[in-house]
């Protein structure tokens, strides 16, 4: 196997980049050269972000998107192409999730958000990425470990996760013909702002940290092309949830 790849002059687009796993990820990927795009539905959260990426060598650019919205989503990779013309590495990492609520209680609007986000926001960005990719390129898909796993009271987080590993299974037999590598990736509980939603007691001193992942992730990416993977689980060491 040849050594790892090097991410100088790739270009990156990294969707909700703007705090958490996807911050991290954008810190991760610009320190090994990359040409970055992030995303978010907040201007001053993205001008935020960008403060924190200032003094990287390689272009960087923060946009705003709601990978919810067809429109959006098609005036994002409309720029990206404009500006950069190919994207090697996709990472769709948008995402929310919900307050507790049984299903009987579960509002139809917070389903369809939630729904539209993680698992319509994915198959967007991704059909409008695919023909800035070439042979070598790679998507990572951020399911979270509800992708695999069951957790009362989140029933549309649960659902959006399922069908996005879904879509990413079916999507890695339709690239693999092209040369294109689809990872889902799994983490367990991670110290991010998504707590806040659902369970803000929660332990955060005993999870995974962000950086964490992002350096997994960055592993993974930067693997030789014929090294064959296809999920990154992690998990903290200390098994919350």
């Amino acid at each position: 196997m040849s050594a790892s790849r090097s991410l100088r002059g790739k270009v990156a687009v990294i969707t909700g980049g703007t705090r958490g796993i996807g911050l991290a990820l954008a810190q991760a990927f610009s320190r090994q050269g990359c040409d970055l795009v992030i995303t978010g539905r907040d201007a001053g959260a993205l001008k935020s972000a960008g403060k924190k990426l200032e003094g990287i060598e390689s272009r960087f650019a923060a946009l705003r998107c709601d990978v919810s919205k067809a429109a959006d989503v098609q005036k994002l990779f409309a720029t990206i192409k404009k500006r950069y013309s190919k994207i090697d590495v996709l990472v769709n990492n948008a995402g929310g999730a919900h307050p507790l609520v049984p299903i009987e209680k579960l509002p139809i609007e917070l389903w369809q958000q939630v729904i539209d986000t993680n698992l319509t926001g994915t198959f967007l960005c991704t059909r409008a990425a695919l023909p800035l990719m070439r042979a070598g390129g790679t998507i990572v898909n951020n399911l979270s470990v509800a992708a695999v796993q069951p957790f009362e009271g989140m029933a549309a987080y649960n659902a959006s996760k399922y069908g996005a590993l879904g879509f990413t299974n079916v999507l890695r037999e339709e690239l693999r013909k092209k040369g294109i590598r689809v990872l889902a990736l799994l983490p367990g509980a991670t110290d991010t702002a998504i707590w806040d939603q659902f369970w803000p007691e929660a332990p955060r001193e005993k999870m995974l940290s962000a950086e964490t992942v992002a350096e997994a992730v960055l592993h993974v990416v930067t693997l030789p092309e014929n090294a064959t993977i296809e999920e990154i689980r992690l998990g903290p060491a200390a098994g919350v949830l």
